[in-house]
Order: structure tokens, then sequence, then C-alpha cells
């Protein structure tokens, strides 16, 4: 026992061994795993690159279908499509990843064999397996987050095309079309961009339970046994790669709200 903390260093106090790790992180090492002796930040930028392929192409779809719903349901509210583009997000909204996930299996890759069930094949091997195989976890992922953009993009819409600048807008004779684009969608897209910052932390968490279901060995699988195993520099590297990702997604979201809504600069 005292070999190995004088090997890893923990027989010193606890603020040395902290500014000792915090300066190696400053150089972009994030230590020795005490599970396997490799560096951890290999380590993590092996597997970092399938949960960021999953978590991308869910972010993608999550984008495109809850932008595509949302316009939909602003633009006929109070009709069937309305009531029914909500009642799909309620639906979609309260099924856990790993459940869809396993009912993709199910019909996609074993009654339809369209796509593989598990593994991972990396995109500079074999671009079509690549996509392949990520789809099903992507789409497995993205449901949640298709939700939440699609009822904050119609309550957007809906509350930016009541606003006095939309009326004043269709007093002058405005198109409905240039009222549309022009006021309604930049005042009442707000709500939907800033749940993406909320909602990408959502993503790679989730990564750790799909990972599962779909035999990937991705970040999130790498967390959770680094965790099981007390693995502890492999943990704070998790952590400290996971913080920056968020910190990263999050001052890009903020930086497309401030240009893409002119409310979000106001009273600052």
């Amino acid at each position: 026992m005292a070999q190995l903390n004088e090997e890893w260093g923990l027989d010193r106090p606890l603020v040395v061994q902290y500014l000792d790790w915090l300066g190696s992180l400053l150089r972009g090492d994030l230590g020795t795993s005490w599970f396997s002796g490799f560096s951890v930040s290999e380590m993590l930028s092996q597997r970092i690159a399938i949960s960021l392929s999953v978590a991308g192409l869910a972010l993608v779809i999550a984008m495109t279908f809850g932008t595509l719903l949302g316009f939909l349901a602003a633009l006929h509210r109070g009709s069937w499509i309305d009531r029914g583009i909500t009642a799909f997000t309620t639906v979609v909204s309260t099924m856990p990843a790993f459940v869809v996930g396993v009912g993709l299996i199910a019909v996609f890759a074993v009654v339809i064999p369209v796509f593989p069930a598990a593994g991972y094949v990396p995109f500079a091997d074999d671009p079509v397996g690549w996509l392949m195989r990520i789809t099903l976890p992507a789409i497995a992922l993205s449901l949640d987050t298709v939700a939440d953009i699609a009822r904050q993009l119609r309550a957007g819409l809906t509350t930016a095309a009541e606003g006095n600048h939309v009326v004043g807008a269709t007093v002058r004779g405005f198109s409905r079309r240039r009222i549309f684009l022009g006021h309604t969608v930049r005042n009442g897209v707000g709500p939907a961009i800033t749940v993406l910052g909320m909602r990408f932390p959502a993503l790679l968490g989730g990564a750790v339970v799909t990972e599962a279901v779909f035999g990937m060995a991705g970040y999130g699988r790498f967390a959770a046994d680094s965790a099981l195993r007390g693995d502890v520099p492999a943990v704070q590297g998790v952590l400290v790669v996971s913080i920056v990702l968020v910190l990263v997604f999050n001052v890009i979201v903020n930086v497309v709200l401030g240009r893409l809504v002119p409310a979000s600069r106001r009273g600052i």
C-alpha cells in the first residue's frame, strides 16, 4: 500500500496533489489510469470520437425534426396538426433512450435487418459503415431533444406572432411571408436555441446507457466503467472534458442566439 501511495503521489498533501494535477492539466496531461496504466488523454481521445459521433448526429436529427415540427405546429396552431404534434412530442419525451434503443434494434436490426445491431467502425475506415452503426443510437438519443425543441419553438413563435411589432408590420401592409421570416421567426427562435445549450449535456450523459445497449466502447461507457473501478484519474479526465465540451457548446449557442435574436441583446 505504501509503495502504491508513493507511486501515485498519494502520500503528499492534498493541496500539493491538486496543484500538481492542475499544472499537468494546463499542459494537456490528464494523468495515468490507475487501472490500465495508460495515459488518460490517449484513452479519452479514442473513446470520445465514438460519443461525439453519436451525440453529433443526434443533435442534427433533433434540430432538423424538432424545427420542422415546431414550425408546423406554430403555423397551424389550434388545428389537428398542432394537436397531433403536441401529442407526439408528449409521448416521445417520456420514453427513455434505452427503451427506444431496444425497440429500434428489434425492428431495424432483427425483424427488418437494415442496420447493424451493435458495434462501431471509425469514419476513416468505412464512412458508410460508420453512419449505419451510429444511426440507431443517435435516433434513440435524439427523441427527447426533438420534443423539447419542437415545444419551445412552437411556444416562441406563437408568442412572437402576437407581439406589437408583428401587429405593426401587418398594419403597414407587409406580406405574410416577410412578417413571418423577418419578425416572427427572428424573435421566436430564442427559446428553442436556448434549449440546445441545456440539452447537449443530456446527450453526453444519455450516451452512457445508449452505448451499453448498442455495444459501443465510447466516452459514456468509459466514464461509467472508470467510476465503478475507482479509477480516479480517468474520472477526473472525463469530468474535465465534459465541462470543456459543455462550456464551448454553450458559448456557441449564446453567440448564435445573440446574432439571430434581436431581443436577446436588449438590456445588456
